[in-house]
């Protein structure tokens, strides 16, 4: 079992920067996949970005591309998004995923462990 928990999250102006962070309680957490997905009210629950194991490659939606990075740090058992140029847009609950697979996916049916989420919200 794997424990995620988010955090970072927030209300930020148009324009604006957030980082947001996932912490991973498993020690072996280097050996998953991770990735950020997000959910707007009303809305299905969307990839965001995925990172491979080691952190040596990454993959990000189309939406995001350019303006947020998805970064990790295995010794804290840690997962970032750095998000820049924030938009209205970009309002959303923001949740952590992870996967044995060491693959970048963007299917939420691929990852079996699931943070609380986190909010953002992006005023105009």
């Amino acid at each position: 079992q794997v424990q995620l928990v988010e955090s970072g999250g927030g209300l930020v102006q148009a324009g604006g920067s957030l980082r947001l962070s996932c912490a991973a309680s498993r020690r072996t957490f280097s050996s998953y996949a991770m990735a950020w997905f997000r959910q707007a009210p009303g809305k299905e629950r969307d990839f965001v970005a995925a990172i491979n194991w080691s952190g040596s490659r990454t993959l990000y939606a189309d939406s995001v591309k350019g303006r947020f990075t998805i970064s990790r740090a295995n010794a804290k058992n840690t997962v970032y998004l750095q998000m820049n140029s924030l938009k209205p847009e970009d309002t959303a609950v923001y949740y952590c995923a992870a996967t044995r697979l060491d693959l970048l996916v963007s299917s939420t049916a691929r990852y079996n462990y699931w943070g609380q989420g986190t909010q953002v919200t992006v005023s105009s």
